[in-house]
């Protein structure tokens, strides 16, 4: 935006638990910088920042979505904020992600009653894992029975009693706030004065830490200059030495405004938190420098068509312009180049490092794409997300819409990186990944919205192997005449379980010319068609080897197809020989929570056939790790959810595949052969 120099911009991200006022405190700041046209009072349900379906039938706010406006400080400086709201909700942490990457600071909001809840830890690691600076907002303190002293000491004992600084006090009567940095001293509350006094005395102590000739300054009892002082205090927040919290409650609309300010003074600047590029170079912020930004979310806009959410870390991007997609290799034109409000779309008619602006209708552009002046080769290193745990299988309801659910579910991919959708080869089933079951039904909500759509789902069949645990036989003559000329093949096999010594599965044991070496491929190929299905469920044998030692063939009616033939069919009977067993996926599991449902947990685990691995504190939480098969966690994210309230949170990931249990194994095999009966 014109007239606001890069210096000026102050880009964060809201964060914290569901629940903690993130929305609201946003809905008070909009109003405060012009942007917001909600009307109503602050219990007014409705909010710019919520407004999709999806959010408004839900009750919370599912999407990370970007505001700006210019905020005028108590200094009088002019500051242009850009104000990520994230959700809070465990299944959307792919959104909390995309955030932090586009922000180059955090604020993280504290419900005054709640306290820390597993949300706000969750913000609080996304932070810490991208060194990002960010202050912490005590929010609610409006409410009955809330102190602020609790509440921070709190957060001193979680995240370090010296960093975390009260910058924005309520006072004694909680009608009030202090804003330390900006309140003059002969304004200060008399019983909040030796308060204010000792914060004050700190926060020199931090901002003359953070240079040696301030340092030097400070211990000869010098007074550091105005400039000096918050320099310091931006460089220590910047480095994470100084954690500013703030007293508010976005309800009332008390602490809001002060809040504002000491980010305008605290938080860094597009110039202050330089990016790398993939390569670790580091990019200049100029506005005079060549253009470069990235991609960061993707959506599907019901009025405009495909937007793309630019962060601009490097230069100027003007509509009407021509870029190059680093990533891709290829040009792109940029045609219109929008701010977007909420609902609300206005024309940017340049947009600076800092900014998150829409562009219309990119072709070749996705996500985490880079984007820069023709002749850049810059390319940004691309956000990396957890795994997804959580599956449904898809298909649409009304036959005939396979060619639209197909591409409804690629677009859904593309808009969240969080979500992924693959075709099972084993199963042949479309499965739909996301971060957990509220996760995956918006998704299905939003492409019934959308795309007009309906799309059923359940859980998703299990991959199953199947090995053998001893040595067999097998051997099978393919003999066929039907007039001219015949088929004739015949395997002798004998298979073993392999070992990880073994550096192959098939060993060519033929002498004396038994089967011609031409038709040995052809037996290769027939026990690999032998393998994709066993005879216990009809799912992919593996960790076999196999010997091919005997056979007889036929000058004339012998050819590939009957080696094939042959050798598929015996090594069936081989498998059969060599007591097969049924293999399972096993995830390795680690759930976050409190204490108090520790117990509840373990137990759970037990009862799903978890093998409990090890378990302790993490950030105030109780972490637990097990190895689980993989059938007994599709109901898990709503069991966790029901046990915890919410406050619990998991992750998952594929390990190894180990027998099933024969009682267990003896049920599978019995719904298999049901389903085949009735399929025929």
């Amino acid at each position: 935006m014109k007239g606001i120099p890069i210096a000026g911009v102050r880009n964060f991200a809201l964060m914290g638990h569901t629940g903690a006022g993130k929305t609201s405190l946003l809905d008070v700041m909009l109003n405060v910088l012009g942007t917001n046209e909600r009307i109503g009072s602050p219990d007014d349900k409705t909010s710019m920042a919520d407004w999709t379906e999806e959010e408004q039938e839900h009750g919370i706010s599912i999407f990370a979505k970007p505001f700006d406006g210019v905020y005028t400080a108590a200094s009088g400086k002019q500051r242009r904020f850009v104000v990520t709201d994230t959700p809070g909700y465990a299944d959307f942490i792919g959104q909390l992600i995309s955030a932090a990457e586009t922000s180059d600071a955090a604020l993280v909001v504290v419900d005054a009653l709640s306290g820390i809840q597993v949300g706000t830890t969750r913000a609080w690691r996304v932070c810490e894992k991208r060194n990002l600076p960010r202050g912490i907002v005590i929010n609610g303190l409006d409410k009955d029975d809330t102190n602020f002293d609790q509440a921070l000491s709190a957060i001193k004992e979680r995240w370090g009693d010296t960093r975390c600084v009260p910058v924005v006090l309520p006072t004694t009567d909680g009608k009030s706030e202090v804003d330390i940095l900006n309140t003059p001293t002969d304004q200060v509350p008399e019983d909040m004065a030796a308060t204010v006094k000792a914060i004050k005395d700190h926060l020199i102590e931090l901002a003359a830490e953070t240079d040696d000739a301030l340092m030097e300054k400070y211990f000869d009892g010098q007074e550091l200059t105005a400039d000096e002082f918050s320099d310091g205090l931006r460089k220590s927040v910047h480095d994470a030495h100084l954690i500013p919290v703030f007293a508010c409650s976005a309800k009332t609309h008390i602490g809001v405004k002060e809040t504002m300010d000491s980010i305008s003074r605290l938080f860094p600047s597009p110039e202050d938190y330089p990016v790398k590029c993939a390569d670790g170079h580091e990019v200049q912020t100029c506005a005079n420098e060549p253009f470069a930004g990235i991609v960061r979310r993707s959506v599907n806009d019901p009025f405009v068509g495909q937007l793309s959410f630019v962060r601009v870390y490097r230069g100027t991007l003007t509509p009407n312009t021509e870029v190059y997609n680093a990533s891709k290799g290829e040009k792109e034109r940029i045609g219109n180049i929008l701010f977007v409000n909420g609902k609300k779309q206005t024309d940017c008619k340049e947009a600076k490092a800092g900014d998150v602006v829409a562009i219309p209708k990119l072709k070749n552009t996705f996500l985490n794409d880079t984007l820069c002046a023709i002749g850049d080769n810059t390319v940004f290193k691309p956000v990396e997300f957890p795994n997804p745990v959580a599956a449904y299988a898809v298909e649409p309801k009304t036959k005939g819409d396979e060619d639209k659910i197909g591409v409804a579910l690629k677009r859904a991919a593309a808009e969240d990186p969080s979500i992924r959708v693959e075709r099972n080869r084993e199963t042949h089933e479309t499965i739909l990944w996301g971060m957990g079951d509220m996760h995956l039904d918006v998704t299905l909500e939003h492409i019934k919205h959308r795309s007009k759509v309906d799309i059923s789902h359940h859980n998703p069949k299990i991959a199953y192997r199947e090995t053998i645990n001893s040595i067999g036989e097998g051997r099978y003559k393919h003999k066929k005449q039907s007039g001219g000329r015949g088929q004739y093949g015949e395997c002798y096999v004998r298979i073993r379980p392999k070992t990880e010594t073994d550096e192959d599965w098939f060993a060519n044991k033929i002498v004396g010319g038994a089967i011609p070496s031409n038709f040995i491929p052809a037996c290769q190929k027939g026990f690999v068609d032998g393998m994709t299905k066993g005879p216990l469920v009809g799912a992919e044998v593996s960790n076999v080897l196999v010997e091919l030692y005997d056979g007889t063939f036929h000058d004339v009616d012998s050819s590939e197809v009957a080696f094939k033939i042959a050798g598929s069919r015996a090594l069936h009977e081989a498998i059969e020989n060599a007591h097969p067993v049924l293999l399972e996926p096993i995830m390795t599991v680690k759930v976050t929570v409190p204490d108090e449902y520790l117990g509840d947990i373990t137990s759970i685990l037990n009862t799903k056939r978890g093998r409990i691995l090890g378990m302790g504190l993490e950030d105030g939480l109780q972490a637990i790790e097990a190895d689980v098969p993989q059938v007994e966690m599709f109901k898990f994210c709503s069991e966790l959810r029901s046990i915890t309230g919410g406050r619990g949170s998991f992750e998952m990931e594929f390990t190894r595949y180990d027998q099933v249990p024969a009682n267990v194994a003896k049920k599978v095999i019995a719904d298999a052969q049901k389903e085949k009966e009735d399929t025929h």
